[in-house]
């Protein structure tokens, strides 16, 4: 048996799915073109803030909250964690579940904050 580590599992997701930077990210944002999603866990909001018009799941219950319902789907998806490999796997997931308008930005909440997106 092979144990594949995180970033194993963060680097076959990263070859998988779609990577948009912060600028790419913002720029939707800005022309409500995307499902903003923070991935962060509630402490990691409280302790650093959120983004404006961001949408907020726990990694832990995407899955089980994530609906046709519950977002826009004529709109891209787009995923975001603290660093970018939470939202990497998250984006795989989703693109598993049969979601195709589906990216996480590289660099997550620390490259966002310093590109320009409002933190509230």
């Amino acid at each position: 048996m092979t144990i594949k580590s995180s970033q194993t599992l963060v680097s076959e997701a990263l070859k998988e799915i779609k990577t948009i930077s912060p600028e790419k990210a913002l720029e939707l944002s800005n022309d409500n073109k995307c499902n903003l999603i923070d991935i962060r866990e509630e402490i990691e909001l409280q302790n650093n803030g959120k983004i404006e018009n961001s949408i907020h799941v726990p990694r832990g219950l995407l899955e089980f909250s994530i609906s046709p319902e519950s977002i826009d789907l004529n709109k891209e998806i787009v995923l975001f964690c603290a660093a970018g490999g939470r939202s990497a796997l998250a984006a795989k997931s989703l693109k598993e579940m049969g979601y195709d308008k589906v990216s996480h930005i590289d660099g997550g909440f620390g490259l966002m904050k310093q590109k320009g997106f409002k933190i509230v």
